[in-house]
């Protein structure tokens, strides 16, 4: 390509917040210990962004963001900016701005936090608004003004980044006491009023441009969602005292809501163009483009790791040249998805991480390919070269293929799929078998993941204790967990995972295909950071994984210890996945590994084993087209998993924070034998839904909000338990929390437990007897 365009300029729309060495969390984390005052926290964050704003700009990102940065979530921040904060919550906020935040997160001992649930299709978890017909707006831009002027102190060129009122309004729910049939967005004409003050405010402390995101707009939208947007972007682009607008939206095609975008009396719009938003290109064009607009183009994949194809990335943009009247360079969405950089990792062969782009190196190939947009391929021929080398080492590479694996691949039948008995058959036997009294009492899996035992991790790795002393630690630790289960009389035990570092790693560090990084954290919901694992080839299992350590828990007890694995949908979605296949045909390959672990479990004695799919939902596609295909093999890659197993042998599964009514199908197409969800949060709201749908089996609904640190009462898991049993027959309800127990403290773990296991009893000795 040799056309050239004078004003491509690269941007971002937002950048990993934890720093380097997770600085953020561990102030944060340190605040609520009351380690670390309010004004170091603040001082830790500012120093943060500004370290941010000058990489970016170093390496030659001419537009850096502002506002993307948060304490906790940036919808709780959006909240907070339009003043919609829960009745519940209003005494903390004004008694102590950041304590009364914090408490809408996390909750207190006397007050629920917000309920949580996913950013779209991606790992991210955020703050869900309460809204009603009551609620009141109220403009607050201080931290949104704030920032600005600290990244414009630096003498940096910097734009504000909101979320946007339309896709605000569509992921609130109604608030406690709302009729349950209130719609948000009904609010859209009171809250634009707030938007236009916070955008005065923005332009008055410099802002020449102001992003919106609104990525809600890549969904199936209604005809009245559709002219909510119309009429948002007519009300917002007809202010005076306003910056320039750039709506963006990203994650998938934008469909029936381009045009009305395009239309709209804003200046800029940012769209998707990576693979899985590759329409967006022909509606641009078929809308007849942006004539005097600004197009940012996401052309750098903001959710995966893979280095960018330079010469097709030039391509489509130079295809864009022709439909704007000023296009530049950006990643898709906002780099939060993705670790920092690369540089870090001393264990990945270099050969590998030649084909790998975190977020500094995907801001390096936005400066890029900004540049030879702007000039021309000639200013990056050397780029360019380097770049057509690695992607061809990756596709040659015999990494990535192992043709045993992709014989067994192909090798599977129908027949593999299915239980060898329907479910009513399989209760019987398994009631039989287990002896389980009704509401039986589990939990999730994990237990508090100490200090101590992160401690003997990082000395085994260290070297300072041998693999010996190490066992002799994760020995004590099952001990303990298992005697606690026992004494408190939880009914079906699990081992703790002490042992395991997460849920997915664990089992990526032991399966060949996959890499494990030292240092890619990305931040899952507050201070929760994970290290996806990356799946760069063809997966197998070389030996077992969790056998040794269920069977020793289980020989501590005469109570079942269920074995507990992550199912193959869980472990493509908390990983960076391969490009250069279907994603179906990477779940099976994961699900015939995970078939040769349950098979050994229940061979060494497992009665009960759990496949968790809490990633089931959030991998959902974005357009209702794309979900017969999705869940087909989704939901076959779990049942290939574990249908190999005895009819007597139980299967569970469990899922958390999503919104499950669009799916109830689908975990009915599961077969497990039962279920957990999480319901503490939405009121058992899931099992209402399981109830509409007439789902048959066992579920266990969710009695303990495990992200808050508050110890729920026993009368409060009761109350729930009630509920659940409204719409769950008893035989079919089991007792538990809503997810694993790794991120709580013992204290709190002891005391909640104990309750469960009394609201159970409670509940129990009031159901009418036979």
């Amino acid at each position: 390509m040799t056309s050239k365009s004078a004003a491509a300029r690269a941007t971002v729309y937002g950048y990993p917040r934890q720093g380097q060495n997770r600085e953020l969390k561990k102030a944060i984390e340190g605040y609520w210990k009351g380690r670390v005052t309010a004004d170091a926290l603040r001082s830790t964050a500012a120093d943060l962004r500004a370290a941010n704003w000058r990489q970016l700009a170093d390496v030659g990102i001419h537009e850096v963001p502002t506002g993307d940065f948060s304490y906790y979530d940036h919808v709780l921040d959006t909240t907070v900016m339009v003043g919609a904060i829960p009745e519940r919550h209003r005494a903390a906020v004004e008694a102590d701005a950041l304590d009364g935040y914090f408490a809408m997160a996390r909750g207190t001992q006397d007050v629920a936090p917000l309920e949580m649930t996913k950013w779209f299709d991606t790992n991210y978890h955020y703050l869900v608004p309460e809204l009603g017909p009551d609620t009141v707006f109220k403009a607050d831009s201080t931290k949104r003004v704030a920032e600005l002027k600290e990244a414009l102190a630096l003498g940096l060129t910097a734009r504000p980044v909101l979320v946007g009122p339309v896709t605000y309004l569509l992921l609130a729910k109604p608030a406690p006491g709302a009729p349950a049939d209130f719609e948000p967005l009904t609010l859209l004409d009171r809250l634009l009023p707030v938007y236009a003050e916070v955008l005065a405010d923005l332009r008055a402390a410099g802002a020449g441009w102001v992003q919106l995101d609104e990525p809600a707009f890549v969904q199936d939208r209604t005809p009245a969602e559709l002219n909510a947007v119309e009429r948002a972007y007519r009300d917002l682009g007809a202010l005076t005292d306003r910056p320039q607008l750039l709506v963006a939206s990203y994650f998938d095609r934008l469909g029936e809501a381009l045009p009305v975008l395009a239309k709209a009396p804003v200046e800029g719009l940012a769209l998707d163009f990576t693979e899985a938003a590759a329409a967006n290109l022909d509606a641009l064009a078929a809308v007849g483009g942006l004539p005097g607009k600004r197009l940012v183009a996401g052309v750098v994949n903001g959710r995966n790791i893979w280095i960018n194809d330079l010469s097709k990335s030039l391509s489509t943009l130079g295809t864009l040249l022709g439909l704007a009247d000023r296009v530049d360079v950006a990643a898709s969405c906002s780099l939060l998805h993705v670790p920092l950089d690369t540089g870090l990792e001393r264990d990945i062969e270099p050969q590998i991480l030649r084909w790998l782009a975190f977020a500094r190196q995907k801001t390096a190939e936005i400066v890029t390919l900004a540049r030879g947009l702007a000039q021309g391929t000639d200013a990056i021929t050397a780029e360019l070269a380097a770049n057509r080398a690695d992607l061809a080492s990756r596709t040659g590479s015999p990494i990535t293929r192992d043709p045993a694996v992709r014989n067994s691949a192909e090798a599977v039948t129908d027949a593999d799929t299915r239980r060898s008995q329907p479910y009513g058959e399989r209760a019987a036997a398994q009631r039989s078998h287990l002896g389980l009294p009704l509401l039986p009492t589990t939990t999730i899996g994990s237990f508090p993941q100490t200090g101590e035992l992160r401690v003997a991790r990082a000395d085994l790795r260290a070297g300072r204790i041998d693999t010996a002393g190490y066992e002799e630690r994760i020995k004590a630790e099952i001990q303990e967990v298992i005697s606690f289960q026992e004494k408190t009389g939880i009914d079906v035990l699990v081992h703790g995972e002490p042992e395991r570092n997460d849920m997915v790693q664990y089992f990526a560090e032991q399966l060949t295909g996959y890499l494990a990084t030292q240092h890619g954290w990305v931040q899952s919901y507050g201070t929760r950071h994970v290290r996806p694992p990356i799946l760069a080839g063809d997966i197998s299992r070389p030996e077992p994984m969790t056998v040794r350590w269920t069977s020793y828990a289980q020989s501590l007890t005469d109570k079942p210890v269920k074995g507990m694995l992550t199912g193959p949908v869980t472990m493509l979605a908390w990983s960076f996945v391969r490009d250069d296949q279907p994603l179906g045909e990477t779940a099976r390959q994961v699900a015939l590994a995970l078939r040769d672990e349950v098979n050994d479990l229940e061979t060494a004695g497992t009665s009960v084993i759990q496949v968790d799919e809490p990633a089931l939902r959030e991998t959902l596609p974005l357009r209702a087209a794309d979900h017969t295909g999705y869940l087909a093999w989704a939901t076959e890659a779990f049942r290939l998993t574990t249908a190999g197993v005895r009819p007597d042998t139980q299967i569970h599964t469990h899922m958390c924070y999503a919104e499950f009514g669009d799916i109830v199908q689908a975990i009915d197409d599961l077969d497990a034998d039962v279920i957990s969800l999480e319901a503490a949060r939405s009121h058992m709201q899931v099992a209402r839904e399981l109830a509409a749908h007439g789902y048959p089996r066992e579920a266990g609904p969710g009695v303990y909000d495990i992200h808050s640190p508050r110890v729920p009462s026993a009368e409060e898991a009761a109350g729930l338990l009630r509920t659940g049993l409204r719409a769950i027959p008893a035989e079919r309800l089991w007792v538990n929390p809503d997810c694993g127990l790794k991120t709580r403290g013992w204290p709190e773990t002891r005391a909640s437990l104990e309750n469960l296991v009394t609201a159970a009893r409670t509940v129990r000795d009031e159901l009418p007897t036979c």
